[in-house]
């Protein structure tokens, strides 16, 4: 079983994330901050992991800590349900188009994390929550995952589009590179045997 909990306590947050890579993309997420709530249930509902998030944090300052907090936690959990990565296709893509904007990602599940941001966003705010925070989630994801992760915009105009279709190009890329490859399903997809470092 693919699956994970993971718990983050900080004097900022305190958050439990629970996985299952090999769900349908049944989700809960519940972080007080209404659109980053339905960004997590893009990325489960299109990366069809089940997700279930829970966090509580300082709120009254502004979201930048539950945010980051909770892309860390979520990207601990990934790690550690994808497990030693055997018989996963490792590299996944998308090129979403969604309304106005097209965004295009792509990602390695390598073990060795970076993250290049290529998203600029039209305005500073989608309704309170400030359009830099995408980025601070996908850095804390992709890096405490373990995972390579370019991310691009190639038009749009209406921020919120610009969001959405990057949390669902990166649900999409995931997916593929999550799923089982029915060639290979006993090794790890690496010259080296090994995805952990």
């Amino acid at each position: 079983m693919r699956t994970a909990t993971v718990t983050r306590s900080t004097a900022e947050t305190s958050i439990e994330v629970t996985i299952d890579l090999d769900g349908t993309g049944v989700y809960d997420n519940q972080t007080g901050i209404g659109f980053f709530d339905h960004m997590l249930d893009q990325l489960s509902r299109h990366a069809l992991i089940d997700m279930t998030v829970r966090a509580k944090g300082d709120l009254h300052i502004d979201d930048h800590h539950t945010v980051e907090d909770v892309g860390i936690a979520l990207g601990r959990a990934l790690a550690e349900a994808m497990g030693d990565k055997r018989g996963i296709r490792r590299y996944g893509s998308c090129l979403l188009a969604m309304d106005d904007t097209l965004v295009r990602a792509a990602l390695d599940l390598s073990g060795r994390p970076y993250l290049v941001w290529k998203v600029d966003f039209t305005a500073e705010r989608i309704g309170t929550f400030d359009t830099e925070l995408v980025r601070e989630f996908f850095q804390g994801f992709s890096t405490h995952s373990g995972m390579t992760l370019h991310v691009e915009r190639l038009d749009g105009i209406n921020s919120h589009h610009i969001a959405e279709a990057a949390f669902k190009a990166v649900a999409r890329a995931l997916r593929d590179a999550l799923e089982s490859d029915p060639r290979k399903a006993d090794a790890v997809p690496s010259t080296k045997g090994t995805l952990s470092e």
